[in-house]
This record gives structure tokens, C-alpha cells and sequence, in this order.
């Protein structure tokens, strides 16, 4: 018989089978090189809200971007989450650059800035068409005691209902087409403002008007405007040549100008950041970033999201700014109070 050394085989056995069980050393990526695809995406985000105005106006792709651009920011927690679950040190490190960027734009916004005192206190409503309650929405802006009321989309039907409605508290007033403006003050030179795109056919209302309020300090040049809707639609994609030219040549008559204090408020259907708008943010500044408490967003009245209604001024202080209670408007109402 030939006699098997169990020795050997037995010192070989354990060997083999802890060698096929025994699990596989592969070493993990580290912190740095982890999460390289959140990395991308931060950057990503970074040079979207630093180069914003390079971003194509193609199917008005950067007059969208443009107008929901402080939302962005909401993209810098989650990525965070993200590169924290993760534990990638590099799109934690990239997630400062676009957080930089959107304080920079943004951060000045974040806290109250508002003074109590103020000569005047302007108020601009886009009223609503489909306002089921015109009269209570008279009611609720007269009670807020502002000195210049200024009304947009105003329809043929419910003029008669914000004029009775506002006639004790406001004894002068101009309508001029969909927009009208209510003052405490005498009011002079009134005269519409075209902010319509050129047409050979039937002209329509005016949605704009500039007019003179008589005050104490001084004669205060006020424009009320409605620039034209925008659009989403599904193959023009996000379609703003009326407001485009509406701004234009608003920026235009108020550049031309000769008064000393201008206000312009209304429906820009904008946001400030939209670079239709820079010719008038060029020479105008926002009450709300100058002297206003956070975004002030002002639709929709709901849950509103963007701010498109706005107060301008030039040549007078804006001390205050905020959002009035909703109204049976989709809008809210925004108020100002300014000082010379």
C-alpha cells in the first residue's frame, strides 16, 4: 500500500479554503476622489449663476433662467446632502464656489433693511381681471393708508368699482386704458406711454401712463405701467417679445425724462434679474433691494415664487418696502415707502 503524508496535504487543505473564502482586499476610492459627479454638477451650478447673462435667449431660455434664478440656490443644500452621504471632500469644495456666487447676488436680500420714515407711501396692485371682489380689494388697499395707489389690468367692468370705492380716500385719480393711478394729490400732465409692440392693425388700450403728483416737497414724476404677458408655450418654448418691447421703450421715455424724481411702478412680468429689463434697472433702482426685508416675491399670491411687480425710483430714497395681504388678485400687492 502506498502511504499518504496527511501531514502535508493537511498543512495544504486549510490554506486553499481560506484562500477561496476569505474575502477579496480591494481598497476604496478616497475623500477627494469620490463623488466626482456631484463635483461636476456644483461647478456646473457655479457657472450658471456667475455667467447667467451668457446663457441663450434662444426660445427665451435666459429670460427664464434669469427670472427663477434665486431658486437656483436651492440646488447648494441638496448637493450638500448629497456630497456629505457620499463623504467626498470634492464636491464639498466645489459647492463653495456656487454658494459664493449666490450670496453675492443675493445675500444683500436676506435681511430687513426698511426704516420707518418716509415721505411718501406708494402702493402697486395688478388687480386681476378675473377679480371676483373688486370692491374689497378697493377696500383693503385704501386701508393701508399709502398716498399713490397705482392699479394694473384694470377691465372696462370693474373701473367704475375701484373709482366709487376709492373716491373718499383718494380724491384724484387718472385711468389710461388697463392702468390708473389714485392719489392723495393734485395730479397734472397725464398722458399714456406706449409700451406696445408697433401693429397696422386696431390699437389696443394703453398699458402705461406718466403723470405729475403735486406734493409738498416738490412735483414727483410717477409712471404706471403693465408690460405684456409671457408665454409658455409648448413649441415657441418661453415666448416675451411684448414684455421685451414694452421694456425697451419704457426705458426709452423714462431715459428721456427731464423730472428730477421719477418713480415707476406696476406689472413688469420680470423679475430684475431678467436682462430684458436691465435698460430700466440700469437707471432705476428696486425699492425692495434697497430698503426691503427678503425677496419679496409677489406671485403667484398663493405661494408666490417670483417678484414681477416692482417700485422704481430715481432721484428720491426708497426708506421701506414690502408685500401687502393678498386680495382676491393673483398678485400681491407691493408697497413702498420713499423720502426726498
Amino acid at each position: 500500500m502506498t502511504r499518504v503524508d496527511t501531514a502535508e496535504t493537511g498543512r495544504g487543505s486549510p490554506s486553499s479554503e481560506d484562500d477561496a473564502t476569505r474575502p477579496v482586499n480591494r481598497s476604496r476610492p478616497g475623500p477627494w476622489r469620490r463623488g466626482r459627479v456631484l463635483a461636476v454638477c456644483a461647478l456646473l451650478l457655479w457657472l450658471l449663476l456667475l455667467l447667467h447673462r451668457s446663457v441663450t435667449d434662444w426660445a427665451g431660455l435666459g429670460s427664464l433662467v434669469e427670472t427663477f434664478l434665486p431658486w437656483f440656490g436651492l440646488f447648494v443644500p441638496v448637493l450638500l446632502a448629497g456630497a456629505l452621504w457620499r463623504r467626498s471632500a470634492s464636491a464639498v469644495v466645489a459647492l463653495l464656489l456656487p454658494a459664493i456666487v449666490w450670496f453675492s447676488l443675493f445675500g444683500g436680500l436676506l435681511h430687513d433693511k426698511s426704516h420707518q420714515d418716509g415721505d411718501l407711501t406708494v402702493v402697486s396692485h395688478n388687480v386681476g381681471a378675473a377679480n371676483p371682489d373688486p370692491v374689497g380689494t378697493a377696500r383693503d388697499l385704501a386701508a393701508s393708508g399709502a398716498d399713490l395707489l397705482a392699479l394694473e389690468e384694470l377691465t372696462d367692468q370693474a373701473r367704475s368699482a375701484y373709482g366709487n370705492a376709492l373716491a373718499t380716500a383718494y380724491p384724484y385719480h387718472t385711468v389710461q386704458g388697463t392702468v390708473g393711478l389714485w392719489s392723495k394729490s393734485p395730479l397734472s400732465g397725464t398722458r399714456p406711454v406706449d409700451v406696445q409692440p408697433d401693429k397696422t392693425g386696431p390699437l389696443e388700450p394703453p398699458r402705461a401712463l406718466r403723470t405729475t403728483v403735486t406734493t409738498g416737497k416738490g412735483p414727483l414724476v410717477v409712471y404706471v405701467v403693465h408690460l405684456g404677458s409671457v408665454r409658455v408655450m409648448p413649441r415657441g418654448g418661453y415666448w416675451t417679445n411684448t414684455r421685451d418691447t414694452g421694456a425697451a421703450k419704457l426705458a426709452e421715455a423714462v431715459a428721456a425724462d427731464p423730472g428730477e424724481r421719477v418713480v415707476v411702478l406696476g406689472d413688469f412680468n420680470g423679475g430684475l434679474d431678467d436682462r430684458a429689463l436691465s435698460g430700466l434697472t440700469a437707471q432705476l433702482r428696486s425699492a425692495q433691494e434697497v430698503a426691503g426685508d427678503g425677496f419679496g416675491f409677489s406671485w403667484p399670491a398663493t405661494f408666490p415664487m417670483v417678484r414681477i411687480d416692482h417700485i422704481l425710483v430715481r432721484g428720491v430714497e426708497p426708506r421701506s418696502a414690502w408685500l401687502l395681504p393678498a386680495t382676491g388678485s393673483d398678485h400681491r400687492p407691493v408697497a413702498a415707502g420713499i423720502s426726498w
